[in-house]
């Protein structure tokens, strides 16, 4: 599955990995070799935490630029009046006679637990391109579906302040 992000999104994670080659593999690589120095690697947990340490590096590295490579460019711009990218937006759950608000972002930068919901979200699916009043239906399953009612949209900026995804 390739994922939809943003020319930002992308110039983003082009940073990370420039700072992960060029600044934390030569951190990563000296932790290694000072580890190494204490002597017996077979008991030497510095050893094996600086190996891991490195090791998730290599790996973060490898992930990011995956993402480049195969990630799928979209607009950030939608229409005023409706559900779009970097949107804050207001639902009621009649189910549960609750408000939520959650901000619509793209997969990279997802994080539920934060409010920062993906596109490719059944609730983000759900959502885009509706307007304010719309009663949407957010389909989870074949078995499980619920109603939410749009009550309000804010159009906001990506100003790079939502963490890329760790994987």
């Amino acid at each position: 599955m390739h994922d939809k992000v943003t020319e930002k999104d992308i110039r983003r994670m082009k940073e990370e990995v420039r700072h992960r080659i060029l600044v934390v593999r030569k951190e990563a690589l000296l932790k290694v070799q000072e580890a190494r120095a204490h002597g017996d690697l077979s008991e030497n947990f510095e050893y094996k935490a600086a190996k891991q340490y490195k090791n998730q590096n290599e790996s973060r590295i490898r992930y990011l630029e995956k993402m480049i490579r195969t990630a799928i460019i979209i607009s950030e711009d939608s229409v005023s009046d409706e559900v779009g990218l970097n949107n804050l937006v207001t639902v009621f759950v009649p189910e549960d006679n609750e408000e939520i608000i959650f901000k619509i972002v793209t997969t990279v930068r997802s994080n539920s637990t934060q409010g920062l919901i993906s596109i490719d979200s059944p609730m983000g699916k759900a959502l885009l391109h509706h307007k304010v009043g719309d009663n949407v239906l957010v389909r989870i399953s074949e078995n499980y579906e619920y109603e939410v009612i749009i009550r309000n949209i804010e159009k906001l900026e990506d100003d790079g302040s939502d963490e890329l995804r760790k994987f």
